[in-house]
């Protein structure tokens, strides 16, 4: 679960400096729409916070 907060921090400063900064790339947006898809509860959250979490655990995994 702390990662879930953890990334729900990150992106919602990210969003914060893109409107602060007021340009908005293609990066930018999927920004603003994964921060919008976890703090709003929609049917499609649980989904995309399955991802997430696959994501995260997978670049844990990477030994360099």
């Amino acid at each position: 679960m702390s990662i879930t907060v953890s990334l729900i921090l990150v992106l919602a400063v990210v969003g914060w400096l893109l409107i602060r900064k007021g340009g908005l790339k293609a990066g930018h947006a999927v920004a603003a729409v994964l921060l919008g898809f976890y703090l709003h509860d929609s049917s499609l959250a649980p989904s995309i916070s399955r991802v997430m979490e696959s994501v995260a655990e997978t670049i844990s995994g990477i030994r360099i």
